[in-house]
């Protein structure tokens, strides 16, 4: 598919500013935009995780010097995060795109709407930890759907930690330090098995990541968290409902 990189560079940049602002949903939104392009969910999803390795890797480092990390909650993550990332990431490769993009679309029109749900649902914090059951699962599935979908990782996590009132901080914090570890596993599993030749697109969203990054903190002093969250949950529903009405009509 012949697409300029330029294409790529403006989808970087829109998704890293949206993650900057939000501290989630570059993979849902890049992989969206990457979904509409043409591309395949398993190219899609091996090029997000690509340029996402840098990006993880950075804030992962940023949170812990500044704190944000508990350690209890990221060692019950990050284990069963790698595992389902490394399982989604196989069993995308091993299905035919055609076949699957249509689910995936839906898992992001989902994503989508929880982001506006939680827009006008703010959860009051408290100081209980979640329980260590909680944790396992979240890992496992939002690795696994993090992979299939292309990101998802902190829509399912984050949002599912901070809904029920975990604090934003302690939650964001360990997340992000855990979405290294699953991202460079299933970084691997798409090189062992469709290789990264895609070079013009990692490229693409790692240049328009890099110039979007240091806006992403001015995007957030300057508008509320509610205005960027339902921006953002509208620009994905309507991303998908497009790709699907492509697909079915």
């Amino acid at each position: 598919m012949d697409i300029n990189i330029f294409v790529f560079i403006i989808v970087g940049f829109i998704a890293q500013i949206i993650d900057g602002s939000l501290g989630m949903a570059y993979g849902v939104t890049a992989n969206s935009f990457l979904l509409t392009l043409g591309l395949s969910p398993a190219v899609a999803s091996a090029s997000v995780h690509a340029s996402e390795v840098v990006t993880t890797l950075v804030s992962g480092l940023s949170h812990l010097k500044f704190g944000n990390i508990d350690k209890r909650m990221v060692l019950n993550l990050l284990i069963p995060g790698v595992i389902g990332g490394g399982v989604g990431a196989y069993l995308l490769t091993s299905i035919d795109g055609d076949i699957i993009k249509p689910y995936i679309s839906i898992y992001l029109l989902i994503m989508g709407i929880r982001i506006l749900y939680k827009a006008f649902k703010p959860t009051a914090e408290h100081e209980r930890e979640p329980k260590r059951g909680l944790l396992v699962a979240l890992g496992l599935t939002g690795g696994a759907l993090d992979a299939m979908g292309g990101g998802g990782w902190g829509p399912v996590v984050t949002s599912t930690l901070i809904s029920t009132g975990h604090s934003p901080r302690k939650t964001i914090g360990s997340v992000n330090f855990s979405e290294f570890f699953v991202t460079v596993t299933e970084s691997v599993v798409f090189i062992l098995t469709i290789g990264l030749t895609n070079w013009k697109i990692i490229l693409g969203l790692l240049l328009g990541g890099l110039v979007a990054a240091p806006l992403g903190a001015f995007v957030t002093k300057k508008l509320p968290t509610k205005v960027i969250m339902i921006v953002v949950g509208c620009l994905i529903i309507f991303l998908q409902l497009r790709t699907l009405y492509l697909l079915w009509f």
